[in-house]
């Protein structure tokens, strides 16, 4: 599933993918009440121009987000990807080092097509030993080390356990929880947007200052007109030589 938040953003505006599971799919809810609905409408709030791109499936595993991932940057071509992954690897058990590998491969993709890595942490129950949570929660750390990336540390912190918080399966977050999910990774991701936002005005900043001048020379040379600059005698004779024989 892809949905697409756009709510008066410019056509040249930056994007942020949002790559998970059923966590950030508005799972059993409308889905504009899910988180990702609602950052699209605090980056509004918030005056930034970018849009969101919600490519979340539910039930995904990193494998199966390491297959998606490839299309889904080459057709958005996001500046930002928030990637929150590995939920139902840690519930089913799969290998902890496959997990790793696959969110790897998911970050070094998505840096090479340019955007920046939001990596979003999960922890899981100890159904599996203690042995196997600790890892599955610091797998997250360790690749926000190695690669030096923003970390969410837990999206569910101080709703994992809430009755009041959470669906009658006790694992999906309700609609009363969303804004709380929001909160938690907003510090994360809003500096982010602020330097994106300030590189891209300074990027059009300095081409507007080299075209300026380039355009500028380019109209007076077909006009015959002397260079700003340019002193020679003989070339200020013979541009106005041209002029007069034209």
């Amino acid at each position: 599933m892809t949905a697409i938040f756009g709510f008066g953003a410019s056509a040249h505006a930056q994007t942020v993918l949002v790559f998970g599971d059923s966590l950030s799919a508005a799972y059993r809810m409308p889905v504009e009440q899910g988180w990702v609905a609602l950052l699209q409408q605090r980056i509004k709030q918030q005056g930034f121009a970018h849009q969101v791109v919600n490519a979340s499936v539910s039930g995904e595993t990193t494998r199966g987000g390491l297959t998606r991932l490839p299309a889904a940057l080459k057709t958005h071509q996001p500046s930002t990807v928030i990637l929150e992954l590995g939920a139902n690897d840690g519930l089913r058990g799969l290998p902890m080092k496959d997990m790793e590998d696959n969110l790897r491969s998911m970050i070094r993709s998505s840096q090479q097509a340019g955007a920046t890595v939001v990596l979003v942490g999960m922890r899981i129950p100890p159904n599996y030993g203690i042995r196997y949570s600790l890892d599955f929660m610091q797998s997250y750390s360790k690749l926000a080390m190695e690669f030096g990336l923003p970390l969410v540390p837990f999206m569910l912190e101080g709703i994992a356990g809430d009755r009041a918080l959470n669906q009658a399966d006790g694992i999906h977050p309700n609609a009363q929880a969303q804004g709380l999910i929001l909160d938690r990774i907003w510090p994360v991701l809003e500096p982010q947007l602020r330097k994106q936002t300030r590189n891209a005005a300074l990027k059009t900043s300095q081409l507007s200052t080299r075209a300026t001048p380039a355009h500028h020379h380019t109209r007076l040379a077909g006009l015959g007109l002397p260079i700003p600059g340019h002193t020679d005698a003989r070339h200020h004779h013979q541009t106005i030589f041209r002029i007069q024989q034209g």
